[in-house]
């Protein structure tokens, strides 16, 4: 059976947790804990080590989805989950544009452990504050559109837009494993 590890990264309170639950045909094992930090001004519980899901396509294919904690001082899952990853999603709350410059920080960190494809999700664009996807992909580092990863638009609640994020997601892995092929 061939399994493919994607993981779901991004700061605390971007829908990580919320993104696997809403797919996951399994019970999410997670590891949820009492927020202790000043996370507890956004939630009451956060993750502490990794969130996990599945979904299974046939007998010979299943699709593993790894959350990781959003705060730093779990870094380390961080660098575990991204080694063994084929690709990751960062999703970024389009209405905290204080937490930009963080994403951009967590996003650097997994390019630089390992180079697999990537795309940035939007959460929470329905807010009045939120800001418009191409400021924050400057906000992010990507100056030239050329150069940026796709961007799409996600609900972590609806089952329907998480799933559309991880068709693109597989797509645009499959589409750079392709370039990457060609080349010598």
């Amino acid at each position: 059976m061939e399994i493919m590890r994607l993981v779901v990264t991004g700061p605390v309170g971007a829908g990580k947790s919320t993104f696997i639950r809403s797919v996951s045909e399994i019970e999410v094992v997670d590891t949820d804990r009492q927020a202790t930090d000043e996370t507890a001004e956004l939630k009451p519980k956060t993750t502490v080590a990794f969130d996990f899901g599945r979904l299974q396509f046939g007998s010979e294919m299943a699709l593993h989805l790894y959350g990781t904690p959003g705060q730093s001082r779990f870094d380390f899952m961080w660098d575990i989950l991204i080694r063994q990853a084929h690709a990751y999603i960062l999703l970024v709350a389009a209405h905290r544009p204080l937490e930009f410059r963080y994403a951009r920080r967590i996003a650097s960190f997994m390019n630089q452990r390992r180079q697999v494809p990537m795309i940035i999700g939007l959460t929470h664009t329905d807010l009045p504050t939120s800001w418009q996807a191409e400021n924050i992909a400057i906000a992010l580092g990507y100056i030239d559109p050329q150069d940026c990863p796709p961007i799409v638009t996600v609900n972590a609640t609806e089952q329907v837009s998480v799933a559309q994020a991880i068709i693109t997601l597989i797509q645009h892995s499959m589409q750079t494993n392709l370039v990457n092929a060609g080349k010598p």
